[in-house]
C-alpha cells in the first residue's frame, strides 16, 4: 500500500470535529475519488496527509515514511493540486513549474518540464503569464506544478471546480494518462459523473466521518437498485388486485408500470410479475431496466447518515 491512514482525528480549539477517526488504504496506481457535501472533512483530511494539518490522533504513513516523523520524505512524495487558484499573476507559465520544483530540491529538468506542459496542453502557452490564462488553463498550471517534482501520490482537490464541461473531460483524460504513468491519484469531487468516469474506488465522507470506502462496481451493484419500467398497449385506470401487492406503481396517464427490485436478491419477482401481466390481459409494448446511479446512492448514504 502506498498510503496507509490510521484512526485519523482533527479537532479544533472551538471543539469542532473535522475528522472522526478515519482509516484507508490506498494501493500505487488507484484512483481514489472522495465524495462528500460542503464541510464533510474531504479538504481538512487532504491537508492533514499531505503535513499542512496537524493531526489531533492517528497516524499516516506514504511509501512507509511517517509524516510525523519522516515529514521531508514523506511530502517529496506527494503533490497537490489545491481548490483554490493561488498562483502569482505576473509570473510565466514556464517559471513558475520550473520554481516548484526547486523548491523540493529537484535538480533541473528541461526536458520533464517540457513533457509536463506538453501533456497538460501547455506547451504553447509556456511564456504567458499566468494572469492572460483562462481558469482552466490555470488549474492545469496547478496540476503542472504539483507534478513538477515527480510525486507518487497526487490530490486533486476539487480539480475541475468552475471547468466548463468539454475542459473537464479533456481533465479527466489528463488524470486518465496520469495513472499510466504510475502515478497514484486521489480527488475530491462534487461532481458525481467525475467519480464514475475515472475512479476505481470512491469513499464517502460526511461529518468528518468515512461512512465507507469500496470498489466503484461492487458499490454500485451492492447498494444499487433496478428500475423495470414496463410500457402498456392501452391505457389502465387502476392495478389489478394481483399486482396491487407489488412494488408496482402506475403511471398517471396510465400508459406504464414500474417495479423495483433489489440486484442483491436471488429472486427478483420479474418472471411472477410478467405472468401476473398477462394472467390480467395487459398487453405489453415495451421493457427496460434502469440502473440507480452512483449520485442516487450517495444522497441516500448520506441522508442516512444526517437522520
Amino acid at each position: 500500500m502506498l498510503l496507509k491512514v490510521n484512526e485519523l482525528s482533527k479537532t479544533y480549539v472551538s471543539g469542532f470535529e473535522a475528522l472522526k477517526g478515519i482509516s484507508l488504504q490506498v494501493k500505487r496506481g488507484e484512483i481514489l475519488a472522495l465524495l462528500g457535501p460542503n464541510g464533510a472533512g474531504k479538504t481538512t483530511l487532504i491537508s492533514t496527509i499531505c503535513g499542512i494539518t496537524k493531526p489531533s490522533s492517528g497516524s499516516v504513513s506514504i511509501d512507509g515514511y511517517d509524516i510525523s516523523k519522516n515529514f521531508r520524505d514523506a511530502r517529496k512524495l506527494v503533490g497537490l493540486v489545491p481548490q483554490d487558484i493561488t498562483l502569482e499573476p505576473f509570473e510565466k507559465v514556464m517559471n513558475t513549474i520550473k520554481f516548484s520544483r526547486g523548491l523540493f530540491g529537484k535538480k533541473k529538468d528541461d526536458a520533464l518540464i517540457e513533457k509536463i506542459l506538453d501533456k497538460l496542453s501547455l506547451w504553447e502557452k509556456r511564456d504567458s503569464r499566468i494572469m492572460e490564462l483562462s481558469g482552466g488553463m490555470k488549474r492545469r498550471v496547478l496540476i503542472a506544478k504539483a507534478l513538477s517534482h515527480e510525486p507518487r501520490l497526487l490530490f486533486l482537490d476539487e480539480p475541475t471546480a468552475g471547468v466548463d464541461v468539454e475542459l473537464r473531460q479533456s481533465m479527466w483524460n489528463v488524470v486518465a494518462d496520469l495513472k499510466k504513468d504510475g502515478v497514484t491519484i486521489i480527488l475530491t469531487t462534487h461532481y458525481i459523473e467525475e467519480a464514475e468516469a475515472i475512479a476505481d474506488r470512491v469513499g464517502i465522507i460526511n461529518k468528518g466521518e468515512l461512512l465507507l470506502i469500496e470498489d466503484k462496481a461492487s458499490l454500485m451493484n451492492r447498494l444499487g437498485q433496478k428500475v423495470l419500467k414496463i410500457d402498456l398497449q392501452k391505457s389502465l385506470k387502476k392495478l389489478p388486485k394481483e399486482l396491487d401487492k407489488k412494488s408496482v406503481k402506475l403511471s398517471d396517464d396510465g400508459m406504464s408500470l414500474t417495479y423495483v427490485y433489489d440486484t442483491k436478491q436471488k429472486r427478483t419477482g420479474i418472471t411472477k410479475l410478467l405472468s401476473d401481466l398477462s394472467n390480467s390481459g395487459i398487453n405489453l409494448r415495451d421493457i427496460q431496466t434502469d440502473q440507480s446511479s452512483l449520485e442516487e446512492i450517495f444522497v441516500n448514504l448520506v441522508r442516512e447518515n444526517v437522520q
